[in-house]
């Protein structure tokens, strides 16, 4: 593996604490691989001898049952998955492919969890990096559960505004069929809600999102920082100006697009 590569997984969270030497060791029996577009990385119930750290490109990871699928989350750079398999030493709960070209990195799982034994710094991390996965479950689960299909496709669209820097006009980042499994919605529900959003001079033209009235949606949306990424921090008035930007949180769910 390229130095400059060990060093973008090096810069993670869950590596920063590790001891250099272990870190060294565990990056000198990693593969580095790169991927076309649509292709397969791991299937629902194989076992997991690797944990993957996306570099470059895009992952969607995905559910089926019987005749259905789902999208679960869409990861970018740099991002580690199956992380939880790793540690259990489990079969893997999703599939993953690629949504572009992609590079990712494949750590053995096998001397993961033996750093794990070894270092306990590098066990807390672990158990950081998990938490914040766990925290990030929660915050999906309480979004499709409590909110419609209208407010759940507000919040993504404030948080996409976040994202691409605050400007009315933003670009839907996957095609129409991720965007409703991530919402927890079909292709003709999601029609609808853009439809719904046109009252606050939402305006989709193909990726294209016009948001001609922010505060209006942060109306409908109502964000709450126990649910959403983009909440106002505590303190912070709803009814500041439009382009005012806050912080997104910490525990988003392993780097994964899911609110």
């Amino acid at each position: 593996m390229r130095e400059a590569d060990a060093n973008r997984i090096r810069s993670l969270q869950l590596f920063a604490s590790m001891q250099s030497e272990r870190f060294g060791a565990l990056t000198r029996g990693a593969l580095l691989q790169t991927f076309p577009a649509n292709g397969n990385l791991i299937y629902e119930a194989d076992n997991v001898d690797y944990l993957y750290i996306l570099l470059d490109g895009s992952v969607e990871l995905q559910g089926r049952w019987h005749d259905k699928e789902s999208t679960l989350a869409v990861l970018r750079p740099v991002s580690t998955f199956i992380l939880a398999a790793v540690v259990l030493d489990a079969p893997a709960l999703m599939s993953a492919r690629t949504l572009e070209k992609s590079q990712v990195a494949m750590l053995p799982a096998e001397h993961f969890r033996a750093a794990m034994r070894e270092d306990a710094a590098f066990a807390v991390a672990v158990a950081q990096e998990l938490s914040g996965c766990y925290r990030g479950l929660v915050r999906t689960i309480k979004n499709h559960k409590l909110r419609s299909g209208n407010e759940r496709l507000a919040n993504y669209l404030l948080t996409q505004q976040i994202r691409q820097g605050g400007d009315t006009t933003i670009e839907l980042p996957h095609e129409k069929r991720i965007l409703a499994s991530l919402l927890d919605l079909t292709p003709e529900s999601l029609s609808r809600a853009f439809a719904s959003l046109a009252k606050y001079d939402v305006e989709v033209t193909g990726s294209r999102v016009s948001i001609g009235n922010p505060a209006g949606l942060r109306r409908l949306a109502r964000p709450n920082a126990l649910i959403d990424n983009h909440a106002l921090p505590k303190g912070v008035a709803q009814g500041k100006a439009d382009k005012e930007l806050w912080p997104l949180r910490n525990d988003r769910g392993c780097g994964a697009e899911v609110e």
